[in-house]
């Protein structure tokens, strides 16, 4: 009887060659799922950098593929525009009531329901500051947006947030129609915010 291939299994051995086509299986079969769980992700990912870029108007490529990776999609968009306003109620270490009530009021003057996940995220950064990560995303996506924007157009965007984010900051101190008081941490933030829009 000639000796077994390498690799071969003696024809004796039923157990060992049944372990053996196991393992094959097994090796073969996670190694297709695996492949084909990449596939979906793949495409998963495709699917949301086209909805992001529908929403948005972006077309940078580069900007959207940041967005998707910090998990940011086309239904928490709109939470993303809302960053300068959790920013600001973050200035100084701490967010208080009205504060956090004059965020929610920008989110509903957004047009973000109350049921959404852009609202849900929110409610998340209301009670912890979101990531630096998330708020440089924030400095990318509209340096992208004004970037498709003409100069009218750019700063009526500026002027509205900054209005917004400002509403936010004399929330916490003083009385807006006497004398607003305006942190010099909010003010810095506020600064910074007007510097995002530069092209």
């Amino acid at each position: 009887m000639a000796p077994p291939l390498q690799g071969e299994v003696p024809m004796g051995d039923d157990s060992l060659q049944d372990r053996k086509n196991a393992l094959d299986d097994a090796f073969y079969r996670e190694g297709t799922e695996a492949f084909r769980v990449q596939l979906e992700l793949r495409r998963a990912e495709e699917d949301a950098l086209e909805d992001l870029a529908d929403a948005s108007g972006i077309r940078d490529e580069e900007v959207l593929r940041r967005l998707a990776g910090l998990g940011i999609r086309a239904d928490t968009l709109a939470a993303l525009t809302l960053i300068p306003l959790i920013e600001v109620a973050w200035a100084d270490g701490e967010m208080d009531a009205k504060e956090r009530e004059a965020v929610l009021s920008g989110a509903e003057s957004s047009g973000i329901p109350r049921e959404s996940p852009s609202r849900g995220l929110l409610q998340i950064w209301i009670e912890d500051p979101p990531a630096p990560d998330l708020v440089d995303a924030w400095r990318e996506f509209i340096g992208a947006l004004c970037r498709e924007l003409d100069d009218e157009q750019t700063e009526n965007l500026r002027s509205n947030l900054l209005r917004r984010a400002r509403a936010v900051a004399e929330a916490a101190g003083g009385i807006p129609a006497v004398r607003p008081s305006i942190s010099k941490e909010e003010r810095m933030v506020l600064e910074s915010l007007g510097r995002a829009f530069r092209r």
